[in-house]
């Protein structure tokens, strides 16, 4: 594996990867390790605008323009990407897993033209290694109330996120080796422990 991976965190909502995906920077930065970090949708200034305009509560999109959109915020990052890629480590909130997971397994989306439009846009980039977090229903529920702001993406039904969830799963399972399901029902400090401990071995 490369020792500037592209390292992916992924998850449903409430499920703790942007809160391990941010402790994993902090430790980056003490050790004075090089990296860059992104979102998803989001990154850029124009990823940014196109954030906005998806997880708007006030929207309702088809799921086909639902996808094009992230696809479109992607768009946006690839020479970011490219640029970096293999030069420093590249951590990433969210990518094609949850293109496949949400638009796919939760919205019905063709799995095939999910996959040929990540194929067009990658262009040979790809994941080393994801941290997938995991989160049960009642645990998710409370920490979405907890939120103070919710977008459009935190208010579709448990049994959206429940078939999300298995969507991830599922897509996990097909290549083991480069992936690390996080239990996020356990205690925080267990899967921050955890989560350095694997990230030293990547990298």
């Amino acid at each position: 594996m490369s020792k500037k991976p592209i390292i992916v965190f992924e998850g449903v909502e409430g499920s703790g990867k942007s809160y391990h995906l941010n402790h994993v920077c902090r430790y980056l930065k003490k050790k004075k390790i090089s990296f860059i970090k992104l979102r998803e949708p989001g990154g850029n200034t124009n990823s940014e605008k196109i954030r906005k305009l998806i997880l708007d509560k006030k929207l309702k999109f088809n799921k086909n323009t639902d996808l094009l959109l992230y696809l479109a915020s992607r768009s946006e990052n690839i020479l970011l990407l490219k640029k970096n890629y293999k030069k420093k480590i590249i951590l990433i909130d969210r990518f094609i897993d949850s293109t496949i997971a949400y638009q796919h397994y939760g919205l019905g989306v063709d799995l095939k033209i999910i996959n040929q439009l990540n194929k067009f846009l990658l262009n040979g980039l790809k994941v080393d290694f994801t941290f997938l977090n995991i989160v049960n229903m009642k645990n998710m529920t409370k920490r979405l109330k907890d939120r103070k702001k919710l977008n459009r993406y935190d208010k579709f039904k448990k049994t959206f996120y429940d078939k999300v969830q298995k969507g991830y799963l599922k897509i996990a399972k097909k290549n083991r080796s480069k992936y690390l399901i996080v239990d996020s029902n356990l205690e925080i400090y267990i899967n921050k422990n955890k989560i350095i401990e694997k990230l030293n071995k990547i990298i």
